[in-house]
């Protein structure tokens, strides 16, 4: 349920109201302060709120009822974009572009530490890496684990980009501790015991959109991080699986209006593993800013035909630094129309 307060409610009648509407429906309100007015959400079984009782409030502008499942996740209880911060200098969801780019996997200190430079020369604000991989086969390469995740850190020490890796388990959450994102892939979208335990956290999530995952069920994925208490989610797009098998996934370009309408949390888009194909990144990652993408989340590999990973997937730095140079234009672009 949505009540809009009228803005000559102050801050003591708020409160008020909003302890009366606790204690007299056993509901959790989330309450977001507007430049024009104040919008309570009331999250919980709200079945028996008398409606007619509350719109005849003085203070209450207007109250309607929520038919989505996703509460906190929903725009209707937030109407402001929400702005997940990394540090002074990356802001995700606040209008500028941003790109996470690095490699499938964390291969060695040489190789992690020459991608993240140049991936920072050309423009990306964060690297990417896997230390943990989720693998199809059992007899792939899994990751170098811990060690990938100490080399991650030596690479961000030695450009200052912020780090982007997957977590598989809630037992490796200490682990990440350092990790400055940490990423929910595909498979584990609807982990709900993971979920649960990065919702205790206040680490920024990047949360994949699972394989054949519908729109509303990545919503019900993000609010379990959001009703833990963390509302630092960022949502990614990494295209689903349908018929066709030209590509290893179809990017579904539709779902960022969509989740954009439907949410105020941040989405960015993953051309790599949409596509399965490293001369489809830079058409569809233009694509996705075109469509209002908050930024992206490129592979990039030194050597991509012996990447121990997702090689086919991959560009090279010179690949990226051209691919950027266009993506950043676009985005000015779109941004002196508007």
């Amino acid at each position: 349920m949505i009540i809009v307060l009228k803005p000559s409610t102050s801050p003591e009648q708020i409160q008020h109201f909003t302890d009366k509407l606790c204690a007299d429906y056993d509901v959790k309100v989330n309450r977001w302060d507007g430049i024009q007015s104040t919008v309570l959400g009331l999250i919980g079984d709200t079945h028996n709120v008398d409606i007619e009782y509350i719109d005849a409030q003085d203070i209450v502008e207007s109250v309607k009822r929520v038919q989505e499942p996703y509460k906190k996740a929903n725009r209707k209880f937030h109407p402001e974009n929400t702005v997940v911060k990394i540090n002074d200098k990356v802001s995700i969801g606040d209008g500028s572009l941003h790109i996470m780019a690095g490699p499938c996997s964390v291969e060695s200190e040489e190789q992690i530490v020459q991608i993240a430079k140049a991936v920072s020369v050309s423009g990306a604000t964060l690297l990417r890496g896997g230390a943990f991989k989720p693998r199809t086969s059992p007899y792939a390469f899994q990751g170098l684990k811990s060690e990938g995740l100490d080399l991650l850190k030596i690479a961000r020490k030695e450009t200052g980009l912020p780090i982007v890796t997957e977590i598989m388990r809630t037992s490796h959450i200490d682990m990440f501790e350092n990790v400055d994102i940490i990423q929910v892939g595909a498979r584990n979208m609807q982990n709900f015991d993971l979920l649960k335990e990065l919702g205790k956290t206040k680490k920024p999530i990047l949360l994949k959109r699972g394989l054949s995952a519908t729109i509303e069920e990545w919503l019900m994925s993000a609010e379990y991080i959001m009703a833990g208490g963390n509302d630092n989610v960022i949502l990614c797009e990494r295209g689903i699986r349908t018929y066709e098998t030209y590509t290893r996934n179809t990017l579904d370009i539709s779902a960022i209006p969509i989740i954009k309408k439907l949410s105020h949390l941040p989405v960015i888009v993953d051309p790599s593993h949409a596509s399965g194909k490293s001369w489809l990144v830079e058409p569809l990652a233009m694509a996705a800013v075109a469509a209002g993408a908050d930024g992206l989340i490129i592979e990039v590999h030194n050597d991509p035909p012996h990447a121990w990973s997702d090689g086919a997937q991959s560009i090279t730095p010179n690949q990226f630094d051209s691919v950027a140079k266009k993506l950043f234009a676009l985005k000015k672009a779109l941004q002196n129309e508007n």
